[in-house]
């Protein structure tokens, strides 16, 4: 004869109020989830408007100096500028007149000379007629050259950033205008180039 299962008369009560316990618990998360949805604000594709990038990837090519005071002193010879501008283009060394194949700056008191781009140091020398040299290779082909330096503060293989110091104004046999000179030249997919044409373009615009 099987057992008939009888349950104590306090048990039904529990059992009543653990399931209501469970609705209760169950209702408050759902309110508390609902609330914190409605407190967050959503995001979408629209944040990325506003984004600037951290590193400038086109940089702008700067002088090769940042004192207001230096002037041209030689311009660049071009072919097709005119005669007046040819003129004072000409260098005079040893009974011989040279195009000049950079640009000459000069001031009155010396100047810091600084990198046009970031790039490599690729030589650092001394030349006969245009002293103390230094040579930085920046990206697409583009080589920086600065001469006449009275000091060098970098050496061969350094990696430079825009408008870092790489020297100092000085003077050498073949600009003798003033004792605080930069010549600079500017080499562009290995042909020389006109620096005041280059000057705040991207590497990009070339």
């Amino acid at each position: 004869m099987k057992k008939r299962l009888v349950l104590k008369p306090f048990v039904i009560p529990t059992l009543y109020t653990a399931f209501a316990l469970v609705v209760i618990v169950s209702l408050f998360f759902s309110i508390e989830v609902t609330s914190e949805k409605e407190n967050l604000t959503y995001v979408n594709g629209a944040i990325l408007d506003e984004y600037v990038p951290v590193v400038n990837v086109e940089e702008k090519i700067g002088k090769p100096f940042t004192d207001q005071s230096v002037v041209i002193a030689n311009n660049y010879y071009d072919y097709q500028s005119t005669e007046e501008e040819q003129q004072s283009s000409i260098l005079y060394h040893e009974n011989t007149y040279i195009q000049n194949t950079g640009i000459n700056y000069k001031s009155d008191n010396p100047f810091d000379v600084v990198s046009i781009l970031s790039g490599e140091v690729i030589e650092v020398e001394e030349k006969e007629l245009l002293g103390k040299s230094v040579t930085i290779r920046h990206d697409n082909e583009l080589i920086s050259v600065y001469q006449s330096l009275g000091e060098v503060s970098v050496q061969k293989g350094d990696k430079v950033q825009t408008g870092q110091v790489i020297g100092k104004s000085g003077s050498c046999q073949l600009i003798t205008s003033s004792k605080n000179n930069l010549h600079f030249e500017l080499y562009v997919n290995g042909t020389i180039a006109d620096p005041e044409n280059y000057y705040d373009k991207t590497i990009g615009e070339f």
